[in-house]
């Protein structure tokens, strides 16, 4: 029998054993809808308390990264006592759904987020998008590249910032592969680490980084820039923000989702959770609170700047395909990046 957690570190065997032990002491059962959520529980939990309301039962919480969830999922088999999973990114989405452990989705709910935004099984859908972009010192650099592949040239040797152990820069490297292919990724790594590129512990250093002139270009997230906005003021933010055009790499636009899992015992209930997490009122709080995308239609952000999201041009991908993490781990490791 294959492996389920050999795409993912081993260092998550631990993970899933400790999570184990959570389920034997009676996780799940009849406590009602249980959910894994890959997102963060300080952020989420306020949500998960309206949307305990809005289904009308008991809902039982399960906190942990999107990773290690994934593999506790697959793990668990039939057995799992989830009904929902609620992923930060859509890699770990395509995971459960490529073994075929998430349920098929009503339209009713498919069709409220565009296609290229849930899972081309139709068992996952997306629900809130965050894109990548270059932050840069409008004092160091005039124009910044409109593609990341040219990171590697020498005009930017020793400029470059990055959050090496950050999920999304993951996520964006095994999109890169997924577009370009592994040999031209692993080159374009090598070249990167060549080139001097400085690792930071997170988005956040890699932004401030930038503002203070450490470096002149960082690899972030665009919700980064906007709360840090919000909590300083534009005015003592330094660093911009450039979209990459043409469906670059760095363009990649990925979501935070959720999934209902195959044989889950309060399928009404989780149904209804999924259309609680597309309302409005879920939608605006993702929107207000992390400053990402709204992705169900008819659902606007209100954040300041914050370009529509129908006018970036991220790359034609199939999201459900940044399942490959472990893959995309060994490649960094072997180019010396983590």
């Amino acid at each position: 029998m294959r492996n389920p957690l050999r795409r993912y570190p081993s260092v998550l065997i631990l993970t899933v054993l400790l999570l184990s032990l959570g389920t034997a002491c009676g996780i799940g059962g009849d406590a009602g809808l249980v959910i894994y959520s890959g997102r963060n529980e300080g952020l989420v939990k306020p949500l998960l308390k309206k949307l305990e309301k809005a289904v009308g039962t008991d809902v039982e919480v399960r906190y942990g990264s999107s990773a290690e969830l994934a593999a506790q999922i697959l793990e668990e088999g039939g057995k799992s006592k989830a009904d929902l999973f609620l992923s930060q990114d859509a890699g770990a989405l395509g995971a459960l759904a490529k073994e075929g452990r998430l349920e098929k989705l009503p339209q009713t709910s498919l069709g409220k987020v565009p296609a290229k935004f849930r899972g081309s099984g139709g068992d996952w859908v997306g629900l809130s998008g965050r894109v990548r972009v270059l932050a840069y010192n409008p004092g160091q650099v005039p124009k910044a590249p409109d593609t990341v592949r040219d990171l590697v040239k020498p005009e930017w040797k020793d400029k470059v910032g990055y959050a090496p152990t950050n999920a999304s820069f993951q996520a964006f490297v095994t999109g890169m592969r997924v577009l370009d292919g592994d040999e031209a990724t692993r080159a374009w790594l090598k070249g990167m680490k060549a080139n001097g590129v400085k690792a930071y512990k997170d988005n956040l250093a890699v932004l401030d980084a930038v503002n203070s002139g450490q470096v002149s270009i960082g690899l972030i997230n665009h919700y980064y820039w906007y709360e840090r906005v919000a909590e300083k003021g534009e005015g003592s933010v330094t660093a911009k923000l450039h979209y990459l055009p043409g469906g670059d790499p760095g363009a990649l636009i990925n979501v935070a989702g959720t999934g209902m899992l195959k044989g889950s015992e309060h399928r009404s209930a989780a149904l209804k959770a999924v259309d609680y997490l597309l309302s409005k009122e879920a939608q605006t709080y993702f929107s207000d609170e992390t400053k990402e995308y709204p992705l169900a239609a008819g659902v606007t952000g209100s954040v300041p700047g914050l370009p529509p999201l129908d006018s970036l041009k991220g790359p034609e991908i199939d999201l459900g395909k940044l399942d490959s993490l472990q893959q995309t781990l060994t490649m960094l490791r072997e180019a010396g990046m983590v």
